[in-house]
């Protein structure tokens, strides 16, 4: 948990330092996480990492195809 945890942290921090305000894909995430050499496998594992937190309620899961993301400013989750 605590590594899942410490992986959240990463991609959050890399998704706030793009300043989008558009929900992004896992793919979209990686790239983001690959441009500032942050090791991620695949796109799969970013998707877990968040799915996982949206049941803390740090992310948002958008059911589209592809599933997009909208994670919490810090202070706003559960």
């Amino acid at each position: 948990m605590y590594a899942r945890g410490k992986e959240f942290d990463r991609i959050r921090e890399v998704v706030a330092e793009a300043e989008t305000d558009e929900p992004l894909t896992a793919r979209e995430i990686l790239d983001l996480l690959d441009e500032r050499g942050e090791e991620f496998e695949s796109a799969h594992e970013v998707a877990t990492v968040l799915g996982r937190q949206a049941r803390n309620g740090d992310v948002t899961v958008i059911r589209s195809l592809p599933y997009r993301y909208t994670l919490c400013e810090l202070g706003e989750g559960a």
